[in-house]
C-alpha cells in the first residue's frame, strides 16, 4: 500500500535513530502497524469496530516496548499527511486518523 509506504519514508527520515535500535525489521514493523491503523480507521466506518480501542490497544503494546508515544502520534500525523495528498476526497477516513493522532496525544499513558 503506497499509503504506508509514504508514512514509513517520512517517518524513517524524521527518526533515524530508530533503524538502530530495530534495525532492518523496523521498516516492517512500520509496514505492518500503518496498514492496520489505516485499515481500523476505514472499519471504524464501514463495520462499526472501535478505532480507538484498536488505538489504545497498540498504543499500550508499543508503550510496554518502551516505544515514545510522541512518536506514534507523530507517525499517525505522517499518515494522515500520506493519506491526503494519495486520497484527498476521503475526508471521513482522513478525519479518523487526525482524530487518531489527537486521541493518543491526550493520554499520558495507555498501559492499564
Amino acid at each position: 500500500m503506497a499509503v504506508a509506504e509514504l508514512t514509513c519514508s517520512a517517518y524513517d527520515a524524521e527518526f533515524p535513530d530508530e533503524r538502530a535500535r530495530y534495525g532492518p525489521a523496523g521498516m516492517q514493523w512500520c509496514l505492518h502497524d500503518n496498514r492496520h491503523l489505516l485499515n481500523w480507521a476505514v472499519m471504524s466506518l464501514t463495520y462499526g469496530i472501535s478505532f480507538e480501542h484498536e488505538l489504545a490497544w497498540l498504543a499500550g503494546i508499543l508503550e510496554q516496548r518502551a516505544f515514545p508515544l510522541a512518536r506514534l502520534v507523530r507517525d499517525l500525523e505522517l499518515l494522515w499527511t500520506a493519506f491526503v495528498s494519495t486520497y484527498p476526497d476521503e475526508q471521513e477516513v482522513a478525519e479518523r486518523i487526525k482524530q487518531a493522532a489527537a486521541f493518543i496525544a491526550s493520554r499520558s499513558t495507555f498501559i492499564s
